[in-house]
Formats: C-alpha cells, sequence, structure tokens
C-alpha cells in the first residue's frame, strides 16, 4: 500500500535550519507531484513547497521563499525540504504529500517542527 514516513523534524532555535525527508513506496514515485504541507495549532493546513516529478519546477509559498528548497531523488523514492532561517513562525507539523496520476493524494503522519530559543 501507499506509505509516506516523513523524519527530520525536531527543536531547533531561530536561525537555524533543518533537513525534512519523506520517504515513499507502494507507488511510482517518479511519477507522482510532491508537496509539503504545514499545520500550526489552531490554523488551517497550508502548502509550503511544490515540485514536479523530474524536479525540473518548483514553487513555494511567499512566507517560505528564499530560505526553504524542495528536491527529489527518484532513485531513492524520496522528497526532501530543506528549512534554512529558521523562525518560531515556522512551527509546525509538516506533511509530505504524493499527488499521482490517477489524482489520488496520499499523505504522511508528519513530523514535528518546533522553533524556539
Amino acid at each position: 500500500q501507499v506509505q509516506l514516513v516523513e523524519s527530520g523534524g525536531g527543536l531547533v532555535q531561530p536561525g537555524g535550519s533543518l533537513r525534512l525527508s519523506c520517504a515513499a513506496s507502494g507507488f511510482t514515485f517518479s511519477s507522482a507531484t510532491m508537496s509539503w504541507y504545514r499545520q500550526a495549532p489552531g490554523k488551517k493546513r497550508e502548502l509550503v513547497a511544490h515540485i514536479t516529478t523530474t524536479g525540473s519546477s518548483t514553487n513555494y509559498a511567499d512566507f517560505v521563499k528564499g530560505r526553504f528548497i524542495i528536491s527529489r531523488d527518484n532513485a531513492k523514492n524520496t522528497v526532501y525540504l530543506r528549512m534554512n532561517s529558521l523562525k518560531p513562525e515556522d512551527t509546525a507539523v509538516y506533511y509530505c504529500r504524493a499527488l499521482r496520476p490517477s489524482g489520488l493524494p496520499s499523505w504522511g503522519q508528519g513530523t514535528q517542527v518546533t522553533v524556539s530559543s
């Protein structure tokens, strides 16, 4: 079955960096567009970044542009989110999402990122 497993979250000080990973299985990873979302307590889940199947095109939410980088390794069935210059307002649970050609989305369980001194 489809599985998405995020890792790499944790506690980091403001200005610090983290790299999140999302390992995929159970589907043809190279055919799926991949995204990272986040959800802070009491807030709606929001799109952070998106990457096309080959990685040739990426898009970012305005609030992370210039700080976060999404990438993927189709040989490893993994998508990454490099987060730099982290701010307290980046604190959230981060989720990866796969969108397959069928149009069906799949979600991981999420990884907690806490930015605090």
